[in-house]
């Protein structure tokens, strides 16, 4: 490796050093992923065993692009290494180890939609009423203690205060219980197992402390209390470890991501070295400049300085739009302009918003302007009805413990099981403390079942261990593809013949291809390496910069990507910052270096957008700047009307303006919440669409063209139409 021709002189000091341990604190585009993969690269060529080296990355895609980055660097010994995310590789440790745990190889990996459903069947069992919590709000709680490694017992007796707290804490117990009994793990699991198993056996701690001798970890500042004192555990005055991050972004505190990690790692481990990766090799000076205008607001940060020799750079844009329609509207326009004039294609341009709400607006606007554009972050694939159904058939015939994927699939397709006899069923299992599998061999002791659906269940049982006994006998795609075809599933899904259910014949599809392709490329895989690995993604992992659209995605799964041209939406205080009425100092930081990262995706040019008034909760809110935007040095961005006059000079109607037949001098909230072209409602004359709206006030009218009364002239202040 010649280094000198790949490297500046900080990254190749830092890639070099290798005689004890180092923190490199990498600023924004400066190469923090081409020093970790030439120090792994380097670290090989001094010697290292590829085995002995852990590589600890955030996402599967970093870790799979690195490995092969290394790879074409120094061969195929490369494939040795110990790379991959924080919970693939304790995942495999834990599978190695899982009997001194308690659980079998095979334990499923609960995402969190699976981890919901588990608590609120816990919650229907133990009779509780939440007017203000959800299933999913208890689940987020006990992913926050779980990452804090608060458990169960301790939280119970000395953190939980109120009521609902103690109830909290009888879930949570319920919850860990229910998981092992289903020889099921949750992603935090992934964590604190590990930690559980290595402070209660000594020898198998000693065992992988003497299997590395490297440790690197990618994206330091968004580890957790449990990742941390993972490290700790490992990590000894024979080990070395090289952690890589930038404070300034730091974005994960929401789901247990500590910055003082990374503030306090001098003093954890023993004769750190620190780099500063300060050159920024991806934006303009402009860029830089109003980035740094605004995360030195921050108090908690380590000091650096970002430069770079690139141009100095168009100033980022400010553009002023009335609502979220306007806004997206300008922001289709300027995306048609700057592809026509800089020659751009459209995956050079990405559209960030804070929060996921935002982006139905954005997606309305691109369809009508015929803009191709995709969503990251969305319904990621393997999280999809149909998907997931055939994923849960997969993890029974996997681990016969798992109850809740048992108990997606009882009655998919249907087999008239229905849910009164499967509480009888589950009632019968608790009971007996054996599992719903085995309770199904043992239907007709389940009284007030009725013959029919005893005889429903037995046949069902007897279809899963045809294919319990097949699943090592067939290949993976060979099983799979006859599990479908039995089903019937892809067959209902045509009969169906409807839209919705077209699309889930083309996902059942494109799994059973995925399967085939996975199958490929892992020779002799097995149906639970595909089940570790399917459960272990994320939808960072789904972005591929080759297809030729329009990125949209929230800021959060932004981080780590670059693009040319990004737009960030929505820039008004309650949305980006969000919720600053309630919101603590520290909160307020991390929101103003997620603005950092935002601005820092970009390499060329940045449009900034907010709206004067935005449809929220379902009604219209006046909306005012985000402080983040009077932060930016005023040398660095010009402010434009939507329409696309000069800050300060004459405004011009936008768009949308010219459809309501008004200024934005003449903006009122009353009007803004009827649009033409809006869906509404009438009591009388049923559903209809707006075409035209006139006057305001008291006089407002609004034409309406109802699908069965035709058109009619109504005064809105007594018409009483609703949006929907």
């Amino acid at each position: 490796m010649k280094l000198e021709k790949e490297l500046n002189e900080v990254q190749i000091e830092a890639v070099k050093h290798i005689s004890s341990s180092s923190m490199i604190v990498a600023g924004a585009g400066s190469g923090k992923t081409r020093v970790l993969t030439y120090k792994i690269a380097y670290l090989i060529e001094q010697g290292y065993d590829p085995s002995s080296i852990l590589a600890l990355t955030f996402t599967n895609k970093a870790a799979q692009e690195m490995k092969e980055r290394i790879i074409s660097l120094i061969g195929a010994k490369a494939k040795k290494l110990w790379m991959g995310t924080f919970h693939s590789i304790f995942a495999r440790i834990l599978r190695a180890e899982a009997g001194k745990l308690g659980y079998e190889p095979n334990f499923s990996i609960y995402d969190r939609e699976d981890s919901v459903s588990l608590v609120n069947n816990i919650i229907q069992a133990m009779n509780i009423s939440f007017d203000k919590f959800s299933a999913s709000s208890v689940q987020h709680r006990i992913s926050f203690l779980k990452n804090q490694m608060i458990y169960p017992e301790e939280y119970g007796k000395h953190i939980a205060k109120s009521p609902i707290e103690r109830k909290i804490a009888e879930i949570y117990l319920e919850y860990n219980k229910r998981l092992k009994e289903n020889n099921s793990m949750d992603f935090d699991d992934l964590l604190l197992k590990p930690i559980e198993l290595f402070s209660k056996h000594l020898r198998i701690l000693q065992k992988y402390r003497k299997q590395f001798k490297f440790i690197l970890v990618d994206e330091f500042q968004d580890t957790n209390k449990a990742q941390y004192e993972l490290l700790k555990l490992l990590t000894t005055s024979r080990i070395k470890i090289c952690v890589v991050g930038d404070d300034a972004q730091s974005i994960y505190g929401w789901r247990g991501a500590d910055l003082r990690n990374m503030l306090q790692f001098e003093k954890d481990f023993p004769k750190v070295k620190v780099f500063r990766l300060e050159q920024n090799y991806r934006s303009t000076k402009m860029i830089l400049a109003a980035a740094d205008s605004v995360i030195k607001n921050n108090t908690e940060q380590i000091q650096k300085t970002l430069w770079t020799e690139n141009n100095d750079g168009e100033h980022l844009t400010i553009l002023r739009c009335s609502d979220e329609k306007d806004e997206a509207f300008q922001i289709a326009k300027q995306i048609k302009k700057e592809v026509t004039s800089r020659k751009l294609s459209f995956k050079d341009i990405a559209i960030l918003y804070r929060i996921n709400s935002q982006s139905r607006a954005l997606e309305e606007a691109l369809r009508r302007e015929k803009i191709p554009y995709r969503i990251i972050g969305g319904v990621e694939f393997y999280r999809r009805k149909e998907v997931k159904d055939l994923i849960a058939y997969l993890r029974v015939l996997a681990n016969q413990n798992d109850e809740e994927s048992l108990l997606r699939i009882m009655n998919f397709p249907q087999r008239g099981i229905g849910n009164t006899s499967i509480s009888k069923m589950i009632a019968f299992a608790r009971k007996l403390n054996i599992t719903l599998f085995d309770t199904m061999a043992r239907i007709f002791e389940v009284i007030e079942v009725k013959e029919r659906i005893q005889k429903n269940v037995k046949q069902f049982k007897l279809f899963l261990n045809k294919y319990i006994e097949l699943k090592d006998k067939l290949s993976l795609p060979e099983l799979t593809s006859a599990l479908v075809d039995e089903l019937g599933i892809l067959r209902m899904y045509k009969e169906e013949n409807s839209p919705e259910s077209m699309v889930r014949y083309e996902n059942v599809q494109e799994l059973l291809a995925g399967i085939q392709e996975y199958a490929k490329e892992h020779k002799g895989a097995t149906i639970h390496d595909f089940l570790s690995e399917v459960s272990l993604l994320t939808g960072a992992d789904s972005y591929d910069e080759k297809d030729n659209t329009v990125t949209l995605m929230t800021i959060h799964s932004a981080k780590g990507l670059e693009f040319p041209i990004v737009f960030i939406t929505g820039c008004e205080e309650d949305i980006f910052p969000l919720n600053p009425k309630f919101d603590s100092d520290s909160k307020i930081e991390e929101e103003r270096r997620l603005f950092y990262v935002a601005v820092t995706r970009a390499r060329e040019k940045v449009f900034l957008t907010y709206a004067r008034s935005r449809y929220r909760f379902g009604e219209v809110a006046y909306q005012s700047k985000s402080r983040f935007l009077e932060e930016l040095l005023p040398d660095t961005y010009n402010e434009l009307n939507g329409a696309g006059s000069k800050k300060g000079g004459r405004k011009r109607k936008s768009y949308y303006d010219e459809l309501y037949q008004e200024s934005y001098d003449d903006f009122n909230q009353e009007r803004r919440s009827y649009r033409v072209g809006s869906r509404v409602v009438h009591d009388l004359f049923g559903q209809g669409k707006i075409l035209q709206i006139n006057g305001s006030g008291d006089m407002m009218k609004i034409t309406v063209n109802f699908e069965k009364k035709g058109k009619k002239t109504l005064l809105a202040k007594f018409a009483n139409l609703r949006l929907i």
